[in-house]
């Protein structure tokens, strides 16, 4: 499919500190489309983390249009901005954010918490088949405390694809995780990338990951410095092959 998912239209972001404006985007300018698998890369104060609360629509641009599957993030009110966060991203971030004494299918129901639309059954079926589709159907009764970080890292997907959101905006989602973990978990992106289709935006300081995208995004100074495609997309499962097996 070549639908444009998002449309970032010359946005600006200005931020007053003191006396001083800081000029934190600068008339950035890109569209992804359904399917594309895009890593956001950038030096502290390049943009990068601006530009992910933006795409998140946690914040709005100073100045630009942000269209996200059709819809103009800039123009909607902060609870307008709340419901297409719930219904269109699905987040995956660093340190997981998973409700500690609440067991995983539970954590990857609460998304579903939010529609009305949704009964308890339902929300229920899609949580379990969520969690079965990143390979953790023998742990829906498991807490935080009883999983590994990479098991916790796998019930934040299974969070974030329940809604079956428009794209899935991943923050450093390896960024604690050991090398062996982290290309499990890269493996399960490229999964739900090339089996499923799904549009995943990976921000990350890690200039590896570009290797397993299909696209990467450089922000340099509130600009993008380089927006290029992957000629040679690397397997992140047969590099996880490679890999030794660390005794514990």
């Amino acid at each position: 499919m070549n639908e444009n998912v998002i449309d970032v239209v010359d946005i600006r972001r200005d931020f007053v500190v003191g006396d001083e404006t800081v000029h934190a985007l600068r008339g950035v300018s890109f569209t992804i489309k359904q399917g594309e698998f895009v890593t956001i890369m950038g030096a502290s104060g390049s943009g990068k983390s601006t530009l992910l609360n933006i795409l998140g629509c946690l914040d709005t641009p100073t100045s630009g249009e942000y269209y996200l599957d059709g819809s103009s993030v800039r123009k909607m009110s902060k609870d307008e901005r709340a419901i297409l966060r719930n219904r269109k991203i699905g987040f995956v971030f660093q340190n997981y954010n998973l409700l500690a004494k609440t067991t995983a299918v539970e954590n990857v129901e609460l998304p579903l918490m939010y529609n009305s639309k949704v009964g308890s059954a339902e929300r229920r079926r899609r949580a379990v088949s969520a969690l079965e589709a990143v390979g953790l159907g023998n742990r829906l009764m498991h807490k935080s405390n009883q999983m590994s970080g990479g098991q916790m890292q796998r019930v934040a997907i299974a969070r974030a694809i329940v809604n079956d959101p428009a794209i899935i905006l991943a923050d450093e989602a390896t960024g604690n995780l050991d090398t062996r973990t982290s290309f499990e978990i890269l493996t399960l992106f490229q999964k739900l990338h090339q089996e499923e289709g799904r549009t995943i935006i990976f921000v990350t300081h890690n200039p590896n990951i570009a290797n397993y995208c299909s696209r990467n995004i450089i922000l340099s100074d509130g600009k993008i410095k380089e927006d290029t495609y992957t000629q040679h997309i690397m397997n992140a499962a047969e590099t996880l092959k490679s890999l030794p097996i660390e005794d514990n």
